[in-house]
């Protein structure tokens, strides 16, 4: 049964270390794919001085459960890790981080793809961009939406 690990957090985290825990100890990996997200300092034209996320505590760690579960059941998959920023961010800093390690690449590829199409319209996070025109609240993108449509054709 593949493991997974999820944590929504407002401290930063160190990238290499998170890879060496989730690989550790498990000889059959021989792919990990990860995704790392960061805050951009321009959106839809705007500069971005910052932004905050939020989360409803319980049913984000739950909605993400359900978003794993759903890879397990589709890819030969080892681990999985989603680690998720809540809180202020500044341009630069990393905000979500998946990875999934697998025997194969192409497994392990598709799993953390998926993973981060449902994460980003699926999952209860709400995003608000400082900007020099004021405080935003930022919608899921048509692209989100129809990256995560093609999962559903497959």
């Amino acid at each position: 049964m593949p493991n997974s690990l999820i944590r929504i957090q407002e401290a930063d985290f160190d990238v290499s270390a998170e890879l060496a825990a989730l690989r550790k100890g498990d000889p059959r990996v021989g792919a990990v794919v990860t995704f790392l997200g960061t805050v951009r300092d321009m959106n839809d034209g705007s500069q971005v001085k910052g932004m905050t996320l939020e989360h409803y505590p319980g049913m984000t760690e739950k909605a993400l459960e359900d978003i794993i579960s759903q890879a397990n059941t589709r890819w030969d998959i080892y681990q999985t890790l989603v680690i998720h920023r809540v809180g202020p961010l500044l341009p630069e800093d990393q905000i979500v981080m998946v990875a999934v390690t697998s025997a194969h690449r192409g497994e392990a590829f598709s799993a953390c793809e998926f993973i981060m199409d449902y994460l980003k319209t699926a999952a209860p996070f709400w995003k608000k961009e400082d900007t020099p025109e004021g405080a935003r609240w930022v919608d899921a993108r048509i692209a989100d939406d129809a990256a995560m449509t093609r999962w559903n054709q497959k």
